[in-house]
């Protein structure tokens, strides 16, 4: 295969299906030619592996998970340039995850790593992440920490009513930290929408950490909790998929599935998902597929359209241009992770897998993600962007190469205007259908770790 510099070479379905798309629909109205399964998973992403893995401990037996991407994995892609083995995003395992009760075959596949977590902030200074006591507040000076103090005190008497994730940070941090620190800026760059716009039900529940470690009570306290000895802990152990790539780890997984009873069907184009007496008919440009129960993880809105479900308000996703680089040279930092901060430059964070893997043809290799509404969707601008950017703060010293790059949709969800419980209309609309909605993308829920993705998988699951 040809490689296009500027795009991975990975395509959700075939041409020839694309083409045969119009043939296939006409199979809607026909009803008796089916492949029959006691429970049908759209979505072989991790929500689907792990409703798999819970179906079968419920005692089905005959389970066929359907996906239009021709792998297994949803959006844990990666994307192999020569030597090079790239993600799309940053994926980081952990050994005691809920996720290995399901899939314990890969836990011997993951490679052990030893990551850390930086970020450039506003000052152009490479420091910890996500706060750091010593660059965010003790280099700032007296005169500074007086206007942090005030600002503070100001969010705590004056700003009682939160009503978006501004709100909540300023309540926390104060206006004038989530400036300096450099987090007001991160969270638009993450979103694709400014903190003001960030809807405050999402902010109390994925962004506590601010809460927890960004508080004023925790810099006043700082003193008497550096003297406080607390019982060791044996931590978990920072997994990484094998360099092979992501393919090989679920695969062996999935050989596994497949000898308890799941098919999978990869690659085929989803038309319809009629219910008839009982039964549920997905159409797919192969064959039609019945089912009594129907597992979806796939977007909200595409298993709405196939169940025809009229839906009056769009729920917005981010969708996520990766660049692939290689580099040899003075990156100017240490950390295998690199947030940005600073109030410049469209990329949010980078991640720098030959840390992980080694270098390859003795040059390091990384992969940026840029959200493409801040760069027009266009791959040229975010490279161009991030090259100027990270010149100007003194990063990657030397021979920067754009290898490659992926754009991929429904990265995660934009949380605004409600979308929570717009969500939870949809779910309860496709719920009365007859279809369970579920995971990062079934339910339009930012999950950011497979142990969440599993805890939250298995919940929904339950059965009492």
């Amino acid at each position: 295969m040809r490689w296009d510099l500027f795009s991975c070479p990975f395509q959700p379905v075939s041409l020839q299906k694309e083409l045969n798309y119009m043939n296939d629909a006409t199979r809607a109205d026909d009803s008796s030619a089916a492949d029959t399964f006691e429970v049908m998973v759209l979505g072989a992403g991790i929500s689907g592996l792990v409703s798999a893995s819970v179906l079968l401990k419920q005692g089905y037996q005959n389970i066929i998970v359907v996906d239009e991407y021709d792998h297994i994995g949803g959006n844990h892609i990666d994307c192999s340039i020569g030597e090079y083995t790239f993600d799309i995003g940053s994926f980081i395992f952990q050994d005691d995850s809920p996720l290995l009760v399901h899939l314990p075959e890969i836990l011997p596949l993951y490679s052990p790593i030893n990551p850390t977590w930086g970020r450039l902030n506003p000052q152009g200074v490479v420091t910890r992440y996500p706060i750091s006591i010593k660059d965010d507040l003790i280099a700032a000076g007296p005169v500074e920490w007086l206007r942090i103090l005030s600002s503070v005190l100001f969010a705590r008497v004056f700003r009682r009513r939160l009503q978006n994730a501004r709100d909540f940070a300023q309540f926390w941090i104060g206006a004038r930290l989530l400036h300096r620190s450099g987090l007001g800026r991160y969270m638009e760059r993450f979103y694709g929408l400014p903190a003001e716009k960030i809807d405050i039900r999402f902010a109390e529940k994925r962004m506590l950490w601010i809460k927890e470690h960004a508080s004023i009570r925790r810099y006043l306290s700082l003193p008497r909790s550096l003297k406080r000895s607390e019982p060791p802990s044996i931590p978990n152990k920072q997994l990484a998929r094998p360099r092979e790539g992501f393919t090989h780890l679920y695969q062996v997984a999935a050989q596994r599935l497949e000898r308890s009873g799941v098919t999978f069907r990869l690659g085929a184009k989803m038309l319809s998902l009629k219910k008839k007496d009982g039964l549920f008919f997905l159409d797919t440009d192969e064959r039609r597929v019945a089912a009594s129960r129907v597992v979806s993880t796939i977007p909200l809105e595409r298993v709405q359209e196939l169940c025809g479900i009229v839906s009056e308000e769009k729920l917005q996703s981010v969708t996520l241009i990766s660049l692939f680089f290689s580099f040899s040279g003075d990156r100017g930092f240490n950390d295998a992770v690199l947030y940005n901060f600073s109030h410049t430059g469209a990329w949010k964070r980078l991640t720098v897998y030959s840390d992980f893997y080694g270098p390859a043809g003795g040059r390091e290799f990384f992969a940026v993600e840029v959200n493409a509404d801040h760069v027009s969707g266009s791959v040229e601008i975010a490279a161009k962007d991030f090259r100027q950017h990270t010149s100007e703060n003194g990063l990657f010293t030397g021979d920067l190469r754009l290898e490659g790059s992926h754009i991929v949709s429904n990265a995660y969800p934009i949380y605004t205007d409600k979308a929570d419980e717009r969500a939870t209309n949809a779910i309860a609309a496709l719920r009365a259908f007859g279809v369970e909605s579920l995971g990062r993308q079934g339910a339009f829920d930012y999950q950011p770790t497979a142990r969440d993705t599993t805890l939250k998988a298995e919940a929904a699951l339950r059965r009492d």
